[in-house]
């Protein structure tokens, strides 16, 4: 059977699967968020003022690496709404999350004293739902807008950007601009998103991009939008923003196989791309910083922090470094994750989940990074931790 048969067959598979939007029962929600099984009862003039949380809310934006349900509602192929899909999470069941387990902005939401934030499309509107955070991030999602149409629906940086803006406009109607800019500004948004944007964009030479930009311009066309859009956001009252930079895609299973990666070599002319990316964003960060009066302004350097644990792999717990936990062919990237019979047994001992996406054990680790720095210093000019303490003095 040859590859375009297989991906017929695949997509039907996906098409006809009954894919419904996964509905926690109110019973395991006030086990897990024992803190918001009262925040009904908040009036919804102002926020919460008893919590014991280190900033109010935390915010997403961002594609598949963040994602936390987004694309169930959606009629996308890029959906992970299925096992094996968080077989892992804490309900041991699928969320839409891309990953065995929690994704990175779990990690920081339960070190900012929150609960885990609930995805735009899944939450019913109410200031209730949204008054802790919100995660805008879709699946395929890129800065520029068409990346990823081919796999069907997505919310693009714009509308994800738009959608923040709707969530404001409640805040205001809700609670009065005083208090809804109050809690807008002391606020964590946390932004990771661009990888779409080599994947489904100018890696397949989409309307041919690469006859018109060379790398190093596209890259900084890509960074020109993300500033753009920030200072949208800043206009609006945000004040501290963490943007994540690119992992190494050149490492991912599905360029290596892809690639016919020997012994697991990385596909450098990728990773390249991806480090002039990092690169881009952070000049661009620290001219935000500048520019910007008030403005806390992070870039973490996802490249270096997954770097260091292919590298020291052994040291952080990981034997399988270049094979996916879940797929098919060699790496296990030919074919995305469709069943559970297509996974690895134990995820932990794994760096890459699938194709594309690390498991929940580097997921966690990236995300003590990007709070303390506590294996690798990748974020500048400040981790989240000290973003957080630098809020208090003021």
């Amino acid at each position: 059977m040859d590859s375009s048969a297989l991906t017929l067959i695949l997509i039907t598979i996906l098409l006809l699967g009954q894919t419904t939007a996964l509905q926690y029962p109110q019973e395991f929600i006030n086990e897990l968020y024992p803190d918001l099984i009262n925040t009904h009862s908040v009036s919804p003039a102002q926020p919460p003022t008893n919590s014991p949380s280190l900033a109010p809310a935390l915010f997403v934006i961002g594609d598949s690496s963040v994602d936390s349900g987004t694309n169930n509602f959606l009629g996308t192929l890029a959906r992970a709404d299925r096992p094996p899909y968080g077989r892992d999470f804490d309900s041991h069941q699928p969320t839409g999350r891309f990953c065995n387990g929690r994704i990175p902005v779990d990690y920081i939401a339960l070190r900012l004293g929150l609960p885990l934030v609930p995805s735009f499309l899944a939450q019913t509107g109410s200031i209730e739902d949204m008054i802790r955070g919100v995660n805008y991030a879709s699946a395929g999602a890129g800065i520029i807008f068409s990346s990823g149409s081919e796999l069907g629906q997505h919310i693009s940086l714009a509308q994800q950007i738009q959608q923040v803006m709707d969530t404001f406009q409640q805040f205001i109607i809700s609670m009065g601009e005083i208090a809804a800019n109050n809690l807008i500004s002391n606020s964590i948004f946390y932004i990771s998103i661009g990888s779409n944007d080599f994947i489904h964009y100018y890696l397949i030479n989409e309307s041919k991009v690469q006859s018109m930009f060379l790398p190093w311009r596209f890259n900084q066309f890509l960074a020109r939008a993300m500033k753009q859009e920030i200072q949208n956001l800043y206009n609006a009252n945000v004040r501290n923003v963490v943007i994540m930079g690119l992992a190494p895609l050149g490492c991912a299973p599905y360029y290596l196989w892809l690639y016919e990666s020997e012994n697991g070599e990385c596909v450098e002319m990728i990773n390249d791309m991806i480090v002039e990316f990092n690169f881009a964003m952070r000049f661009m960060v620290e001219e935000l910083n500048h520019e910007l009066v008030g403005a806390n302004v992070v870039f973490c350097d996802a490249y270096e922090g997954s770097m260091d644990i292919m590298k020291n792999s052994d040291r952080y717990g990981f034997n399988v470094t270049t094979d996916a936990c879940c797929g098919l062919g060699q790496y296990r990237g030919w074919i995305m994750c469709l069943s559970s019979d297509m996974a690895c047994t134990n995820a932990s001992n794994h760096i890459w989940w699938d194709q594309f996406h690390p498991t929940a054990a580097v997921n966690k680790i990236l995300a003590d990074n990007v709070w303390s720095g506590s294996h690798i210093n990748m974020c500048y000019p400040m981790n989240l931790q000290e973003m957080v303490a630098k809020n208090d003095k003021h």
